[in-house]
């Protein structure tokens, strides 16, 4: 069976003004669900809007996926009276149905991740029509005539007795082809459910709610984390190669300063087999050129959401995350430095960089920085050999 991800984007937000491209911990709200469908079993993902500056950005962005595709929404399906089914049925005359699973994935749900997706899919598998996400959520709920709807007051349960009540969280909802030919409803049927965790109830429509959702996800990633023996080093470049400044002519970026004791850091980390790669989001001849000259292989350019292809990385060149040290300066750097075994970054890093990094340096970017990182990896990694 051929399965489809279907992303909908909207250019326009009334809550917060240009919601889905907004940077939520350094990446654009809309990649968070798009990489994570892009690892699922998802056979192709769709991102389907109005916004040429989205359209853009995934065709630079992302071909490193060919699972990743991008059509021109409709004007039409794109309004605010528009209904999200409007889109969908739209985007599927379109591919005329090329279908058998279609799978909604809602941008505005970050929380959402491969392994909810693919067990979605799974209950289309096993025979049913639809299936959704929703979340168990143990509030007692009234209504508006003062009755209670999922429990007895006169007998109130203990929280660890109340199995509670299944509520949409609005992330995923799949279908099969034929299902939503009949009913032109995201879901129809037999309908299977599949449970995320509670924090992916919380919906992004203020500022409010956009810096919780941050605070969120930042702690789920460095949840995650077990450091290992450092086995790679992963750096960017301006802020940390460099102290962040460039020299610019009327010809464009014209020169940047290094310092040379960064070089000779990289090189013993090297003969130790440590592997060391650059990933940046500026697209600078003048970087390529000098991580020639430092024998830096790996050097990944133009990198707009470098969480996204970290773990592309990751999975292709079979690179466990807790064994990767990143080094960053920057909010583009949060979601990699949250996500990799050890983060690390100069004196003079942002203070949201410093607040997350288990290593701040005594060195600034392009002033030592990378020497004395390079000396951190090698005395920890001494704890991993055998004596």
């Amino acid at each position: 069976m051929k399965s489809i991800g279907f992303i909908p984007l909207r250019k326009d937000s009334k809550g917060i003004k240009g919601k889905n491209k907004r940077k939520l911990l350094g990446r654009p709200l809309f990649s968070w669900v798009l990489t994570e469908a892009a690892f699922s079993t998802l056979d192709e993902v769709f991102v389907y809007t109005d916004d040429e500056e989205i359209i853009k950005f995934i065709s630079q962005q992302y071909s490193w996926n060919s699972k990743i595709k991008v059509l021109q929404r409709s004007a039409k399906s794109a309004t605010d009276e528009a209904s999200t089914e409007t889109a969908i049925l739209e985007f599927s005359e379109k591919i005329s149905y090329g279908f058998d699973v279609f799978c909604l994935l809602q941008a505005t749900s970050p929380f959402t991740t491969r392994i909810e997706i693919n067990k979605t899919l799974e209950e289309i598998k096993s025979g049913m029509d639809s299936a959704l996400s929703v979340v168990r959520t143990q509030r007692f709920f009234w209504d508006k005539d003062g009755k209670p709807i999922n429990y007895d007051f006169r007998e109130r349960p203990r929280r660890q007795d109340f199995k509670g009540t299944l509520v949409e969280n609005g992330a995923i909802y799949c279908t099969t082809s034929k299902a939503l030919r009949k009913s032109k409803c995201r879901i129809s049927g037999d309908i299977g459910l599949i449970e995320m965790p509670e924090d992916s109830y919380t919906e992004i429509d203020s500022v409010t709610d956009w810096n919780i959702v941050e605070n969120l996800l930042l702690q789920r990633l460095q949840s995650e984390r077990n450091p290992s023996r450092i086995t790679h080093l992963f750096l960017d470049v301006d802020g940390i190669f460099t102290d962040g400044r460039v020299l610019y002519s009327e010809n464009g970026e014209f020169a940047k300063v290094f310092d040379m004791r960064d070089g000779m850091g990289l090189e013993i980390l090297r003969q130790d087999n440590i592997e060391v790669s650059v990933m940046t989001s500026e697209n600078s001849a003048l970087v390529a050129a000098r991580m020639k000259k430092l024998n830096i292989g790996k050097v990944y350019l133009g990198v707009k959401d470098k969480l996204g292809m970290l773990q592309h990385l990751s999975l292709t060149q079979n690179i466990d995350l807790n064994n990767i040290a990143y080094l960053g300066d920057d909010v583009n750097d949060m979601t990699c430095m949250a996500g990799a075994g050890w983060s690390i970054c100069p004196n003079n890093a942002m203070e949201e960089i410093k607040r997350i990094s288990d290593i701040i340096l005594t060195s600034d970017s392009g002033s030592g920085a990378i020497r004395e990182a390079c000396r951190f990896i090698t005395k920890y990694n001494k704890r991993f050999e055998r004596i």
